[in-house]
């Protein structure tokens, strides 16, 4: 039985953990040969020979998806090594301190979140579409957030980059969609990653965390990269611009 992404390159910034890392690894049991992209080189080819080691095919870059340039190789390496794209998972993003006085933001932190959230989706983007194009590509795959959709207190700089995450989602999807590609987005809530393990880790923050929810707790990687993977695939053919929730019902209320 032919697998979902038999033939298909796909390409993971954020690649060497977290959502990135459970995604890579989704693709490549469904057959997909995947570039995984990362700041941590070492990390990117840690997770690739991983793969590598479990079966599948990838090959991992060091890349700052915050220098157009090195999105440009992260795209050259993807067709000089598996001869095209097909798919394109756009994840790398950084977090935020929560909490603290809005005119207290420092300036340079600002800079750093709109850099990679914010500019990394876009640069990489289009970085990305000449060779999705050549190669008959059909999905691009964002990673917004809830905070893309809502707000919360003492997280402007996160809050902005991810609200234009979804507003570039949705202009890219009008733009590309005559090329036959497909941009959605998917709007993770709180997920078990390395960059909440401080919270998971303490059984009391956690439980504080998890009363929030209306499923009753955090979710994992793994949920998130099957989303990724539906909005990649066939199964999801007339979705253009969506932003997906997942959240357990965060946001509901």
């Amino acid at each position: 039985m032919k697998r979902r992404f038999e033939d298909r390159v796909v390409l993971v910034t954020g690649g060497a953990s977290g959502i990135g890392l459970a995604t890579a690894r989704a693709f490549a049991r469904e057959g997909a040969r995947v570039v995984i992209a990362d700041r941590n080189g070492d990390g990117a080819a840690e997770a690739a020979r991983s793969i590598e080691e479990a079966g599948g095919t990838a090959s991992g870059i060091a890349t700052d998806v915050s220098d157009f340039a090195a999105c440009q190789a992260m795209v050259a390496h993807a067709v000089d090594r598996f001869g095209g794209l097909h798919v394109a998972f756009n994840n790398a993003g950084v977090p935020t301190p929560i909490g603290g006085e809005f005119e207290d933001i420092a300036l340079d932190q600002w800079r750093r979140v709109m850099a990679t959230n914010l500019d990394g989706i876009f640069f990489a983007m289009k970085a990305e579409v000449p060779a999705l194009r050549a190669s008959g590509g059909t999905a691009i795959i964002n990673t917004a957030s809830i905070a893309g959709l809502v707000a919360n207190s003492g997280m402007a700089a996160y809050v902005t980059s991810k609200h234009g995450v979804a507003g570039l989602t949705k202009a890219a999807a009008l733009d590309l969609i005559r090329h036959g590609i497909r941009v959605n987005a998917v709007c993770p809530g709180f997920i078990s990653t390395g960059m909440t393990a401080g919270v998971v880790s303490d059984p009391q923050a956690l439980a504080a965390v998890e009363t929030r929810i209306p499923i009753a707790r955090v979710a994992q990687a793994e949920e998130v990269a099957e989303t990724v993977l539906f909005l990649a695939s066939e199964a999801s053919s007339y979705m253009v611009g969506a932003l997906l929730t997942i959240d357990g019902g965060l946001t509901l209320a």
